[in-house]
């Protein structure tokens, strides 16, 4: 499964006019790279790496555009004879703006090739919802606000969004995004649910950080644009639950072709 099980965008409402938290949950046993240069130039990306389908389920470039993934859940599993959805945020990560990305997303892909999914795509000025199903992607923008996006169709209430906004709390409009950082940190490496469960999905999921047998929060990245167009986003992860593991910052990425931080597996 190539995707964040858990996505936050706080779009135009702080200091910095996107700030991402993001925990990527996945089987224990899958290899992955949580933070590695996943374009050199034209423009610069930086994101997680997928080592066994490729691609990614968040990516950020030079310029401020950062895409999340999140998959759409199947009882009968993942279609394994389609594209990987990781290709999606990597394609999204590669224009100048955040609108860019998605009219490339509309143009270029053929939901047909991929298991479905959502996205959220977004810069310093805007944010879009992105849905990859049916004939075509379909986009709409989202005001300013704090946007949660889980394995549930965007906008629709969900018990474990609505328990992340609600972790989350309110914030100050214009502010310092400082704060906001840190009680973002707290709230990805949260254990509580919302009660009850939704019928089908197993209660331990429900959590922002999740905990199974074989299966679980695997890392986490939190993301600042900044304002000023001259500055890079700021990016540290967590190579592991972030209830256990620290967030170390990343940024030397921007500038070297190394991966900081790796792992062969669980």
């Amino acid at each position: 499964m190539v995707g964040v099980c858990l996505l936050v965008m706080a779009s135009r409402v702080m200091a910095d006019p996107l700030v991402i938290g993001a925990n990527r949950d996945e089987r224990a046993n899958r290899p992955a790279v949580p933070m590695a240069v996943l374009q050199a130039a034209g423009p610069r990306v930086l994101g997680g790496r997928d080592l066994l389908a490729g691609g990614t389920w968040l990516a950020v470039n030079q310029h401020g555009v950062v895409a999340g993934l999140t998959n759409t859940p199947r009882p009968e599993g993942r279609d394994p004879g389609k594209r990987s959805r990781g290709l999606l945020p990597v394609l999204a990560a590669r224009p100048p703006t955040a609108e860019r990305a998605v009219e490339a997303l509309i143009d270029e892909v053929d939901p047909s090739d991929f298991n479905p999914g959502w996205m959220l795509v977004g810069d310093r000025s805007c944010l879009f919802a992105v849905t990859i199903a049916g004939d075509r992607p379909s986009a709409a923008a989202l005001p300013p606000g704090i946007h949660v996006l889980e394995n549930h169709p965007p906008g629709v209430p969900a018990g474990k969004v609505e328990h992340v906004h609600d972790l989350l709390g309110p914030w100050a409009a214009g502010g310092d995004s400082a704060p906001f950082l840190d009680r973002l940190r707290t709230v990805l490496a949260d254990h509580s649910r919302p009660d009850p469960a939704p019928e089908g999905r197993p209660p331990y999921v429900m959590s922002a950080c999740v905990h199974g047998e074989d299966y679980g929060t695997r890392s986490s990245a939190i993301i600042a644009v900044p304002a000023d167009e001259a500055r890079l986003p700021s990016i540290a992860v967590a190579d592991g639950a972030p209830c256990r593991a620290p967030f170390v910052p990343v940024e030397r990425c921007w500038h070297e072709d190394v991966e900081p931080v790796a792992r062969s597996a669980g």
